[in-house]
């Protein structure tokens, strides 16, 4: 087993250089800390050690976010008339990519390393940033106004799992609203119908 997981970090690293479609480990679905223990620890940090997360971290932190969790496409964060409207973007270090959730990997969007462009210098030493982009057209025909309200309370769900996996997992994260949308709506390739949410930074507490 011990031998398998190296492997697949090499292969996951080897991906990262290539620029290749990455393909995740399995999430894992068990332990952690008590659900209490976790709510009493949860906050908001804007300070970040350097150091990577690791794969299967990564893995697991997208799962918990919104990953599938049954096996009809059901995710682990509601969403109004499961439209699933909400994508994850993984910004990364080698590149940004799209969270597959039904298949557990990411695809390609830019081998451009962005993480700076998305956060101001309080975030900038995280790893690892998530862009929350709600798909307005996977909400139907309800007025502009609404698909964004609807939108935004999913993002809150989705926010929220972040948060405990993070405290659960010992790591940190702290959630934003401030993008800077111009760049990384172009960089990203986002039609007019894609709207930034809201942003997560992840990584290791600074020492």
């Amino acid at each position: 087993m011990k031998k398998f997981h190296i492997l697949t970090i090499s292969l996951f690293a080897a991906s990262l250089l290539t620029g290749q479609t990455l393909e995740l480990p399995a999430p894992q679905k068990t332990g952690g800390m008590p659900l209490m223990e976790v709510l009493s620890k949860r906050a908001t940090v804007r300070a970040f050690d350097t150091t990577d997360i690791s794969v299967q971290q990564i893995s697991n932190l997208l799962w918990a976010s919104f990953g599938v969790n049954r096996p009809d496409g059901r995710r682990t964060a509601p969403s109004a008339n499961n439209k699933q409207e909400i994508d994850i973007y993984v910004l990364l270090k080698t590149g940004a990519y799209i969270y597959d959730a039904l298949n557990n990997k990411l695809n390609l969007v830019s081998t451009e390393d962005l993480r700076g462009q998305a956060s101001d210098q309080r975030f900038a030493d995280a790893p690892v940033q998530l862009i929350f982009v709600a798909d307005l057209t996977k909400r139907g025909g309800s007025s502009e106004e609404e698909k964004l309200r609807m939108a935004d309370i999913d993002c809150g769900y989705i926010s929220q799992n972040t948060y405990l996996y993070c405290t659960s997992e010992g790591l940190v994260t702290g959630a934003r609203a401030t993008v800077n949308r111009d760049a990384i709506i172009s960089k990203l390739k986002l039609s007019p119908e894609q709207r930034i949410l809201l942003a997560h930074s992840v990584g290791h507490p600074k020492p």
